[in-house]
């Protein structure tokens, strides 16, 4: 059976002090969770170490890292490679974020090497997908994100795809307020589950957790959640509040 998982994406939010006052309030208020129903945090670089401390404690909660270098090492001023976050004690890095798609160019081949960097490093992906809205308005939604998912991700083995995480985010619907409805997003989890199932295999692709990442709230969470390929979500907005964030986390649960 495969894993429900959600993901927090913090972005670029919070101080030190207030990342680990969020962090206690959903250790008070975290329901119990178990190897099926996965709980990932990730916060900005800086605050790493010190999520990883408070996480300690958290059964099933795991410390996530937002971003990687492509490369294992080297003159990247300013930059933080896979063996770093492997040595800090991170689980999950985040790959492919539409954010570092637009704002710093990341192309298919770069996410490529950032995916083996990764994995290479004994670490799982959340290897992010999605289309813009102008290409949902044109009916392209599902050759897009196939592209994006062949690029990535098609040339891993059996064995290492088993490590990845996708993380289906229309692009049109992050930061906006909109979000993609229940019947979208069942559509598009089941195309990627499809595509996966052509390449890997029906049983393999029955075993990959595909979230969902656009706008996801308390509000809408679990109707989400209540669709057969949507296996949790990666959260931005409502990861900053912990009672929207445990509302969620415990949609997942109850799904």
């Amino acid at each position: 059976m495969r894993k429900k998982i959600v993901a927090a994406n913090w972005k670029m939010n919070l101080n030190l002090i207030e990342g680990a006052d969020l962090i206690n309030e959903i250790y008070k208020g975290l329901p119990e969770l178990n190897e099926s129903n996965e709980v990932v945090i990730a916060p900005p670089f800086l605050h790493i170490p010190q999520t990883v401390t408070q996480l300690a404690n958290m059964e099933y909660v795991f410390p996530g890292a937002q971003n990687c270098h492509h490369e294992a090492a080297g003159a990247y001023t300013g930059e933080v490679s896979a063996s770093m976050l492997n040595n800090a004690e991170v689980k999950y890095v985040i790959i492919g974020h539409s954010e570092r798609r637009q704002y710093f160019g990341e192309d298919d081949a770069m996410l490529a090497k950032k995916t083996n960097q990764v994995l290479a490093n004994n670490m799982q992906v959340i290897f992010c997908c999605g289309e813009p809205l102008e290409v949902r308005e044109q009916g392209g939604q599902n050759d897009y994100v196939e592209a994006q998912l062949k690029a990535g991700l098609f040339h891993l083995s059996e064995a290492h795809i088993k490590n990845v995480v996708i993380a289906y985010e229309p692009i049109w619907a992050i930061g906006t307020g909109l979000t993609a409805s229940s019947a979208q997003a069942q559509t598009m989890h089941q195309h990627i589950r499809a595509v996966v199932a052509e390449q890997y295999g029906a049983a393999v692709a029955a075993e990959i957790t595909i979230l969902y990442g656009g706008s996801c709230k308390p509000g809408n969470a679990a109707e989400l959640f209540s669709c057969e390929d949507v296996d949790g979500g990666l959260i931005g907005g409502a990861a900053l509040n912990a009672d929207d964030f445990l509302a969620i986390v415990s949609a997942m649960i109850n799904s």
